[in-house]
């Protein structure tokens, strides 16, 4: 199905990334799978192919193609291996605290970098005791000179073992001081004092890495800042909101679309009485439910970020993209299961581990406990302002390239 949000380069765009991710990273899937260990290699073959950049203007090297094209390349990804469309999405959200807060020096330093997939970067805001009330972080930083010294600990920092630069978010001020208390620096990867832990395997997304960072005695150049003092708050919410939920809910999509793929064919194939399980009333009840599911949550992802690419105010269709589209990927994996039966409990078969990754989507960015909170809170009137309409407009699209075309309507 095309949707009536894309043009031909969007069509394009998903043509080439499916071809490269059937072609290059399927025969990898079962390598990721056995070791559960980091792979590097397939993720540093994703970002030569220039694929970090996707949002990133082209006058530091990026594709400048935006955000509904940016969900495209992550669903596709994801499709294949959900490993690896985490990683692409992990690395948007180092991109974008350059992207919407640093200085022109930083831009033309380290976007070019990602844009030409010679790093991977991250960003390092959870705790353990904290989770997501960024504002309880124990993680700080002192001036010293011409240096900030970092300490503390980080968790669940997506592309932890591929490199960075680190995206850490501390606090630089007093409690007291609320949400002007943090800050955002970059951390090379080659810093002394930075410890990155080992990994640990995980329940699902093998392949991907989201570990843990230490830092002790870090010194910082006070250049490494990103935005100004007591910024950090911004750096963090404008990554998360903008990209992280979008992100998430495209890895989500991908999963999903692979999901009903591979159940569509597991019905066609297994016969009971002479006749494919898909002849049965029940069966097809099921099948067309997963469909509506994508269906539906392809339309709200692919319209959140239209939005963005328009420089529209649209934190609440992002929020309920992220809610919906991973609730009804945990229905469908439900359903999914239900019609392979004890089929679906073996290892050889692809839908257990798009069953195991599909876990992985619902707690980053928000659980979505927090996605309705939010919702709530704007229903109410209680909502704290919206930060699609703060800072969408930097990396919104000229209308030619948002203008939709009649002959890919749905």
């Amino acid at each position: 199905m095309v949707s009536v949000f894309e043009t031909d380069d969007h069509q394009d765009l998903r043509k080439a990334v499916r071809a490269f991710a059937l072609a290059e990273v399927a025969p990898r899937v079962a390598r990721m799978e056995s070791s559960q260990s980091v792979d590097v290699e397939t993720s540093a073959l994703i970002a030569r192919q220039g694929w970090l950049g996707v949002t990133i203007p082209r006058e530091y090297g990026g594709m400048g193609a935006g955000h509904l094209a940016k969900t495209i390349l992550i669903e596709e990804l994801a499709r294949v291996s959900g490993a690896m469309g985490a990683m692409v999405q992990a690395s948007q959200l180092g991109a974008a605290k350059v992207i919407h807060y640093g200085t022109e020096g930083q831009k033309r330093l380290w976007l070019s970098r990602i844009a030409a997939g010679d790093c991977m970067p991250t960003i390092a805001v959870t705790e353990e005791g904290s989770g997501g009330n960024v504002l309880d972080m124990q993680a700080t930083a002192h001036r010293d000179g011409a240096y900030w010294v970092l300490n503390g600990r980080k968790q669940y920092v997506g592309n932890s073992h591929l490199g960075g630069p680190h995206g850490v978010v501390v606090r630089t001020g007093p409690a007291s001081a609320g949400s002007r208390s943090l800050s955002a620096f970059l951390v090379e990867d080659n810093q002394v004092g930075l410890h990155v832990l080992p990994h640990q395997q995980s329940l699902g997304l093998h392949g991907f890495s989201f570990g843990g960072l230490v830092l002790n005695d870090v010194r910082v150049p006070a250049d490494n800042m990103i935005g100004g003092e007591g910024d950090g708050l911004d750096v963090a919410y404008s990554s998360s909101v903008l990209y992280g939920r979008p992100n998430l809910t495209a890895v989500a999509l991908g999963i999903h679309q692979a999901l009903l793929e591979q159940t569509v064919a597991f019905v066609k194939e297994r016969h009971r009485r002479n006749e494919p399980l898909a002849k049965l009333p029940t069966i097809q009840q099921r099948i067309g439910q997963i469909n509506e599911r994508v269906m539906t949550a392809r339309t709200l992802a692919y319209q959140a970020a239209h939005m963005l690419d328009r420089g529209q105010p649209c934190d609440n269709e992002l929020i309920s993209a992220k809610y919906r589209g991973v609730e009804s990927l945990m229905e469908s994996v439900l359903a999914a299961m239900k019609i392979h039966a004890a089929a679906g409990l073996r290892r050889d078969r692809p839908i257990e581990r798009m069953v195991r990754d599909a876990f992985h989507i619902d707690a980053p960015a928000g659980t979505g406990d927090i996605q309705l909170r939010r919702l709530a809170e704007s229903a109410l009137g209680d909502g704290k302002g919206q930060w699609s309409r703060r800072l969408a407009h930097v990396t919104a699209l000229p209308p030619a390239h948002t203008q939709t075309r009649p002959e890919h309507a749905a």
